[in-house]
């Protein structure tokens, strides 16, 4: 072990020392997504801006496509991180693992350099293999997409052989029957069909249940692996907790889904359907909600690390309000046919997607650092009293929650004159995104952008200090001081 306060990757095991890799690259991608993010809200106020140089539709595109890959770099860094420690094994295919991640970073370099570069002219069956595939949120080439199913395939190989030759536990279970579905749901939107209906619904296996089901129930396994190493939460409790998540989650979530199919030509009863199941999906998160509660109350909050625990907790929270209760408020039929398609979509994206993948895997990446400099310090007292993850905390929160809200406000003016009033027509829709509330929400979403940013830099500064000259080690919060 080396000294404390220095990044050594001594301090790490292999599949840790693979893990800080996907972490690096992944809050990269994520300062890429803010930076793409901000110029898009530029291009939204200022159509000229940038036109013709970097389009806004290649802005959004790659926007949202670093957040993808960010959140995915993010989730296989945070397995790598909990395997050895879980299994009780060293990874097998280590060395393939190595590799897969320089093959899929090249790529994703590869991907974005053409998304810049190279987005002009006719679409046809050699640009779809090659530049882009042109299904919104996964417009990466076909190539790329083969790349991803291989590489999580790898992924599940390495994760399933471990756990095979360690020692199984239920968060090393459900993960790996997690990680099946995780691969395989993506093979959904590696096809074409002719039929644009047909199309979608396939289309939305990718973005829903990949998103809904397999990232759900896999940051259910990485919280509760998180609540056991910070809080030393007891094994049978979160198990428990997580079994229970896994039910309600594929039950909810699969038939959920539905919700997405009211409008693309399916039939009908799926209205009935998708509006159920989906008003079932927020049960799962508020148990999560409840465990985490519970759990800081019973330790009143003695933990090994203040900024992996708080950032655990927004999760929890920023799951609830995002996926659940921002998702449900327009899921019914009756609701989502004036809101579908409109900024109410966009204001549950961003807050679902912040507080439901985003905080988990900064939770994780300071799990990651405290034992990357030696396990040392990171509870209360911190020598700079933790003022920059603290505030970092707050302006991403502050940040997000002011864009959800601006966008909110434009959503509600789109459903109300665009849909409920004009008819949902060419006509209405520009009187709508004329109209000084929808102009004014998009006005604040930027305001709370540059604040998010802010909060971004102040994360990535902390994130290169915290813990950087302490010499204590870290606080001990046994496992089994949880059932006293």
């Amino acid at each position: 072990m080396a000294a404390l306060g220095m990044l050594d990757s001594a301090n790490l095991n292999g599949g840790q020392k693979l893990a800080v890799k996907y972490f690096t690259v992944a809050i990269a991608l994520f300062g890429a997504q803010v930076l793409f993010g901000l110029l898009a809200g530029i291009q939204y106020l200022k159509p000229d801006f940038l036109y013709g140089v970097l389009d806004f539709s290649v802005n959004r595109m790659v926007h949202i496509n670093a957040m993808v890959v960010w959140l995915l770099y993010g989730f296989i860094g945070s397995t790598y991180w909990l395997l050895e420690d879980e299994s009780g094994h060293s990874v097998v295919g280590l060395a393939l693992g190595n590799l897969i991640f320089w093959v899929l970073t090249l790529a994703v370099a590869v991907v974005v350099v053409v998304y810049l570069l190279i987005q002009v002219g006719p679409g046809d069956q050699s640009t779809i293999w090659l530049i882009n595939e042109g299904r919104e949120y996964i417009e990466a080439p076909r190539w790329a997409d083969i790349g991803i199913v291989v590489s999580v395939l790898v992924f599940f190989f390495n994760v399933a052989a471990t756990f095979a030759k360690g020692k199984y536990t239920g968060i090393g279970g459900v993960l790996v029957l997690d990680l099946v579905a995780l691969a395989g749901l993506y093979l959904a939107g590696v096809f074409y069909t002719p039929n644009i209906s047909v199309d979608q619904y396939w289309w939305w296996w990718v973005i829903h249940l990949w998103v809904e089901a397999t990232w759900e129930v896999l940051v259910g396994c990485l919280m509760a692996y998180a609540l056991i190493k910070t809080l030393g939460v007891r094994r049978k409790i979160v198990e428990t907790w997580l079994y229970i998540e896994v039910a309600l989650m594929f039950g909810s979530g699969i038939l959920g889904l539905g919700h997405h199919y009211f409008w693309i030509g399916t039939p009908e009863y799926w209205f009935t359907i998708g509006g159920f199941f989906s008003a079932l999906e927020p049960i799962p998160l508020v148990a999560m909600v409840v465990h985490s509660v519970f759990d800081s109350g019973v330790h009143k909050m003695k933990n090994t690390n203040h900024p992996a625990l708080a950032w655990i907790i927004a999760h929890a929270f920023g799951n609830f309000f995002g996926a659940g209760v921002w998702g449900f408020m327009h899921t019914l039929p009756q609701i989502n046919l004036y809101t579908h398609g409109t900024q109410w979509s966009a204001s549950h994206g961003h807050l679902a997607f912040f507080g439901a993948y985003a905080t988990l895997v900064i939770g994780f990446v300071y799990l990651a650092l405290q034992k990357w400099r030696g396990n040392v310090w990171m509870s209360g007292g911190l020598a700079d009293n933790g003022w920059k993850w603290k505030w970092a905390l707050g302006l991403l929160h502050l940040g997000m929650i002011g864009m959800v809200m601006g966008l909110l406000i434009s959503g509600y003016e789109q459903s109300q004159i665009e849909r409920a009033i004009e008819g949902s027509t060419w006509t209405g829709y520009f009187a709508a995104q004329a109209h000084h509330w929808f102009q004014q929400g998009i006005y604040w979403r930027q305001i709370f952008g540059w604040v998010f940013a802010a909060g971004f830099v102040l994360l990535a500064w902390d994130l290169m200090t915290i813990g950087k000259r302490e010499t204590r080690p870290a606080l001990v919060v046994k496992e089994e001081a949880a059932a006293a």
